[in-house]
């Protein structure tokens, strides 16, 4: 046994968005995804790198480790895999063909994989920890509860599949995690927003939040006809989906042909026009998405009796049900894992061996164990200085009060600023570590910052992050949403009347709707993160001298990657993406750079080439 504590080292991997995740008597340490080093957006791969920082992080070796904890079971998933294709045959016979071509030799035989890659991070000779393999929603359910701030919750556990489960309900009591009740795959709330999520022309396990944004636009005058036709939704939440219009059991797309018949053509091509039907259409399913979930909630509440609601799959991550979730639901109050999606599971599944098979009791903190989802690398301005002398930028190094009164000034001003501060975001959203900054009250940031920045779709609404102890002030919100998961109201007080009745589509895009009408959707939503001192206490002191220049307490944070690259995580990562973009001033903890004032190289235009689109 080791002398550095009690460490569990989580893996996700082979799906996407492979992960990594160090717990050290209990806390959690370190936690990242394999593809902020790879640059490889959603890397599936085995998280070599996030390994080796999260072991870094200790400075311990694989061989301190306790155990390493899989967040999956390989031979149940392999046996749902088996079963859907037995009962569906002969259909999908070039689709089994192909898969088994990757589960044989790979993935039914993971522990001798997993056992390989391992060894290779290995000192030479050293023994090996013991490798345990989870449950897939087991490890969603523990990553949701074990960190939330509640000694007792429902969980409700939501995604495309794990083995078997789609959907599952769980009661968190202390260190427990009980079961309740599932569904199962073919019937997956996950799956059927994917599949929409293709008919509209983007791509699966990555475009959904694209169809969150664009149902706005939209009326919900397809629900009906897709309640009637393709989801059969009981009053209790469950559902069982029509499979006639859905290949993805067997196929190699989401949707069948009796599907694209149902609504009058063919799946858009990806960059394609999106017409006011496809924006009908995403807001129809956002609307059945949003009343799956309430009913559920409502189940899982009079199961449970619990006052509070925990959330975690990648469901968890529309953060519009989430909001009127919060708004309408049965629970006094919820709290959503961060990093919701796969990535998580590697949190989740260290914490389950911790708490649910070790028996260790959770600390009674009353606030999440997450620390603000900051568990990224950090890097000091010294290194920064280091590897900014090797690129030949220029650069200026200030004191941090004069740090932020500078890039205040600069926001105030209309200029678009980078910013890596302090240790890197775990899960999709960037929270104020790896962000791109701008200034709200401006109302052609949000057309600057989609077309000249992030070189993304035009409807693409920018989140707020507004100081925590303002939100109320802005926003119909009591309470903390950290994590950007929650989607709220802009204050009434500070709404321009809609003028855009007779508009439809993106012609309602350019209307001012509020005061802060970069980050005032088309409906005076807003996609809200609360930003606090005692977590991020940085981007706290920006903010705060932002709104003493300005009077405006927010500033608009989206993710610092340009469109197709994960976001950024070293300074060369942050240079390179300022350079390729219309990024005005970069910081690097206390380095401050002017664009004007770097010398263009020749890859700067190239981030075309090196990323797919997303």
């Amino acid at each position: 046994m080791n002398t550095t504590g009690l460490n569990i080292l989580g893996l996700s991997a082979y799906y996407h968005d492979s992960a990594a995740c160090l717990v050290s008597d209990g806390q959690i340490v370190a936690a990242a995804q394999q593809e902020r080093f790879s640059r490889i957006k959603h890397d599936a791969g085995f998280p070599v790198d996030a390994i080796r920082y999260c072991l870094n992080s200790k400075g311990i070796e694989l061989s301190d480790l306790d155990r390493v904890v899989f967040y999956e079971s390989p031979m149940r998933k392999f046996g749902r895999l088996m079963a859907t294709y037995l009962s569906f045959a002969p259909f999908g016979a070039s689709s089994f063909t192909q898969a088994m071509t990757a589960w044989l030799p790979r993935k039914l035989f993971l522990r001798v994989e997993l056992r390989r890659e391992l060894r290779r991070l290995a000192n030479s000779g050293a023994p090996q920890p013991p490798l345990v393999f989870g449950n897939h929603h087991r490890s969603h359910a523990a990553s949701a509860f074990y960190p939330s701030p509640f000694n007792r919750a429902a969980i409700l556990c939501l995604d495309g599949v794990g083995e078997w489960e789609t959907t599952t309900a769980w009661l968190g009591d202390g260190n427990r995690i009980i079961p309740l009740w599932a569904i199962d795959f073919p019937h997956s709330l996950g799956l059927f927003y994917s599949a929409f999520t293709q008919y509209l022309g983007f791509k699966v396990n990555s475009g959904e939040y694209k169809l969150m944004g664009l149902a706005p636009y939209g009326r919900p005058i397809f629900s009906d006809m897709i309640c009637k036709t393709l989801i059969d939704l009981k009053p209790d939440g469950s559902f069982r989906l029509n499979l006639d219009y859905f290949e993805y059991p067997t196929g190699f797309r989401m949707v069948s042909r009796r599907f694209e018949e149902l609504f009058g053509g063919p799946c858009r091509e990806p960059e394609g026009p999106l017409t006011q039907k496809h924006m009908d259409l995403a807001r129809s399913v956002q609307a059945v998405i949003e009343e799956v979930i309430l009913r559920l909630a409502a189940t899982i509440k009079r199961d449970t009796g619990a006052e509070n609601l925990c959330l975690a799959g990648g469901v968890a991550l529309n953060c519009v049900a989430n909001g009127r979730l919060l708004r309408e639901g049965p629970f006094k109050d919820l709290w959503i894992q961060p990093a919701s999606g796969d990535a998580g599971g590697a949190l989740g599944a260290a914490l389950s061996a911790w708490h649910g098979d070790l028996g260790h009791p959770r600390s009674g903190d009353s606030y999440d164990r997450m620390s603000g989802s900051f568990l990224g690398p950090d890097y000091s301005t010294e290194f920064v200085c280091l590897e900014l002398d090797k690129i030949g930028a220029q650069y200026e190094i200030l004191e941090d009060s004069e740090l932020f009164d500078r890039v205040a000034g600069l926001l105030a001003s209309g200029n678009v600023v980078g910013w890596v501060a302090g240790r890197m975001e775990f899960g999709p959203r960037a929270l104020g570590a790896r962000s791109i900054l701008g200034d709200p009250r401006n109302p052609k940031m949000q057309s600057i910052m989609n077309l000249k920045i992030k070189f993304r779709e035009s409807f693409r609404p920018f989140a707020p992050a507004v100081l925590a102890e303002s939100v109320g002030e802005y926003f119909e919100m009591d309470r903390p949403s950290p994590y950007m998961l929650l989607v709220a109201p802009v204050h009434p007080k500070l709404r321009i009347p809609d003028i855009t009745e007779d508009l439809f589509g993106i012609a309602r895009l350019n209307v001012p709707r509020s005061t802060i009408p970069a980050v005032t959707h088309v409906d005076y939503s807003s996609r809200v993160q609360t930003v606090h001192r005692e977590t991020n206490p940085r981007f706290h002191a920006l903010l705060t001298r932002f709104r003493d220049i300005t009077g405006c307490p927010m500033l608009i944070n989206t993710s610092f990657n340009v469109r197709g690259e994960p976001i950024v995580c070293t300074p060369r990562d942050a240079y390179r993406c300022f350079m390729r973009s219309g990024i005005d001033y970069l910081v690097i903890q206390n380095c401050l750079m002017d664009k004007r004032n770097q010398l263009p190289t020749p890859e700067d235009q190239s981030w075309q080439v090196q990323y797919a689109l997303d």
